[in-house]
């Protein structure tokens, strides 16, 4: 069939019809162009050709829809945010370089100079940089709270509070906040809420059908799955999400093509990772608790969690991140680390391979040694990734670790 006479099929909007998860993570909001390809295809183009100079007038006038330079949007970028915005059950979302980038492209763009965050003080070490070294600057403050403890986020409301910030479960502690009662309260005190999903995806845990306004990921983690690319996105209502693109759009946090199909390909897989992740974590855990030289386990599945019936409420199944506390100092946890071999060392986490790593001088080593103790990050912490390989194979290497210390 010649080019001329392919005449191209109408796409499905399959995130706007009644279709369950797994299917909407494989089909929904795919661009399909006139080649028709059935794979997503990918468009590394900086820029767009338009056929006269009134349609470049017209698309840059916003007279026209269509695309005019990948910073603002691009046709591989478009299809992640569709898919996404349908697994969340947004309205919108909004694709950027990273979840740090998320993150800020969502505050910059929905706070001013003498607003006020609540923030859960339970977060990733960067996020409090962020907070305290850089929005600070802009006259944006922040007050960080127990995110376990509603009484907690109630009595640190101010007059200036615009937005409360709570990631659940927290990393590294598994603490879960209770994103009904959050939202509730923030919303009957003029404010937002923003949940970071990156934990759980929405595979395991829809923030925005529980009362959040938006929700953010760092894409890098759990959407791709497998430790190839680095990338975020912010999910929401059409108002706020406007105002994330104005931004990205502007000050340039934008997701590559090559890595929003990534993502995109990562997603088609994603409820089926989260199970087995889910259940090789919990798995591990109950082995964990057994073990000589563990003083504490820290795993929402577990039924001494303190907040183990909140997860079974709010959650489909309890994740793939733990955090185990070993007996001793750092060097008995770098000694730990150290002597496992199939393992890897590294910093991130959500890889279908198992990684391993010491959040006091990794992920949160920039945050002061006050600000660790109230987050409870003890020196003698270890944060432990589980990966989809075999959970005897996992045990074994972890023994490796404990025959150290």
């Amino acid at each position: 069939m010649s080019r001329s006479s392919f005449e191209r099929p109408e796409r499905i909007q399959f995130e706007d019809a009644d279709y369950e998860f797994s299917t909407l993570a494989v089909r929904a909001g795919q661009y399909r162009s006139d080649e028709g390809e059935h794979n997503d295809a990918i468009y590394p183009t900086s820029s767009f050709v338009y056929s006269s100079a009134r349609e470049a007038a017209a698309r840059f006038g916003g007279e026209e829809e269509g695309n005019i330079y990948s910073r603002f949007t691009n046709p591989s970028v478009q299809a992640f945010e569709r898919r996404m915005a349908a697994l969340e059950g947004g309205e919108r979302a909004i694709a950027a370089s990273s979840g740090m980038a998320a993150i800020l492209s969502t505050c910059l763009s929905l706070l001013k100079q003498g607003d006020h965050v609540l923030c859960s003080r339970s977060v990733f070490g960067s996020i409090v940089s962020l907070f305290d070294k850089y929005l600070s600057r802009t006259g944006i403050s922040v007050t960080y709270v127990d995110p376990t403890d509603i009484d907690a986020w109630a009595e640190a409301i101010t007059p200036a509070t615009r937005m409360f910030f709570l990631e659940t479960p927290s990393n590294p502690l598994a603490e879960l906040g209770d994103i009904e009662a959050v939202s509730a309260l923030a919303h009957a005190n003029g404010a937002l809420v923003v949940v970071d999903n990156c934990f759980c995806t929405p595979a395991l845990q829809q923030p925005l059908k529980q009362g959040a306004d938006i929700v953010v990921h760092s894409a890098t983690k759990y959407l791709d799955g497998q430790g190839r690319c680095v990338g975020g996105v912010v999910v929401g209502r059409d108002k706020e999400m406007e105002e994330v693109y104005g931004f990205i759009r502007t000050g340039g946090t934008c997701l590559s093509p090559f890595n929003a199909w990534v993502f995109m390909k990562g997603l088609e897989t994603l409820e089926l990772r989260m199970m087995a992740h889910s259940a090789n974590a919990l798995a591990l855990a109950l082995w964990l608790k057994q073990q000589p030289g563990i003083d504490k386990v820290y795993y929402s599945g577990l039924e001494e969690h303190p907040q183990h019936a909140l997860a079974k409420k709010q959650q489909r199944a309890f994740g793939g991140v733990l955090s185990f506390e070993v007996s001793g100092d750092k060097e008995a946890a770098w000694r730990f680390i150290d002597a496992t071999q199939m393992i890897s060392i590294t910093g991130n986490l959500g890889d279908v391979k198992s990684t391993i790593t010491h959040p006091g001088t990794t992920t949160h080593g920039r945050m002061s040694a006050a600000a660790k103790a109230e987050a409870g990050i003890k020196e003698n912490l270890i944060r432990l990734s589980v990966g989809l390989e075999s959970i005897e194979d996992i045990k074994r290497d972890l023994l490796l670790g404990l025959a150290a210390i």
